[in-house]
């Protein structure tokens, strides 16, 4: 029986995504962030700067293949100066209405909003978040809409009981393949936020 060259991409962009892993190590960079306060399972980050590239998802989480895809490929060379760019973690899913509305990698922090490679694909788009302070959850297990709707719940009730005031949409930020064992994955809601 032979596996179709579709269902293949996707296994082999984990296996590269992964450093295959199925422990939650995923081998990658991480996006760097300063810890301003944690309690238990949240915290409030500041994100200095994010250089983001980003596509849509018209069909919300149920068709994830098709965006990373495009995500994928740019990173792979396909952009004005035909360079490959290493893989960062996480993959942030913008959420709107409890659906997905797009998906962004994040670049490695070398790059800044002015010297990044620019995409071939019109559907692929650069974007920059500057002084990004967020209240982030993190959770294990699955990475699927209704966890992301019940962290996403439980974060915007901690940040109300603090006083804090939401600023922006919330972000889904996943750290590993699909194959990870679900006791190993590295989840979380992101919801930007001020002080009032």
């Amino acid at each position: 029986m032979s596996i179709s060259r579709r269902s293949l991409f996707p296994c082999l962009c984990a296996l590269i995504l992964s450093g295959c892993s199925v422990f939650g190590q995923t081998g990658v960079d991480v996006a760097p962030y300063k810890v301003l306060e944690k309690v238990r399972n949240i915290e409030v980050r500041h994100y200095e700067r994010l250089v983001l590239v980003s596509t849509a998802m018209p069909s919300g989480m149920e068709e994830q293949r098709s965006p990373f895809r495009k995500l994928f490929d740019y990173i792979s060379g396909n952009n004005d100066v035909m360079k490959e760019i290493p893989m960062t973690a996480p993959v942030l899913i913008e959420q709107q209405n409890d659906s997905a509305k797009s998906m962004s990698f994040v670049l490695p922090d070398f790059y800044s909003f002015e010297t990044v490679p620019i995409p071939k694909d019109p559907a692929v788009q650069v974007d920059e978040l500057v002084d990004y302070t967020v209240a982030a959850i993190t959770f294990s297990g699955s990475f699927e809409q209704d966890s992301i709707h019940t962290h996403t719940q439980i974060l915007e009730q901690w940040i109300a009981q603090h006083g804090l005031i939401k600023k922006g949409p919330v972000i889904a930020a996943g750290y590993n393949p699909p194959f990870t064992l679900p006791a190993f994955r590295r989840n979380e809601v992101l919801i930007p936020i001020v002080k009032p």
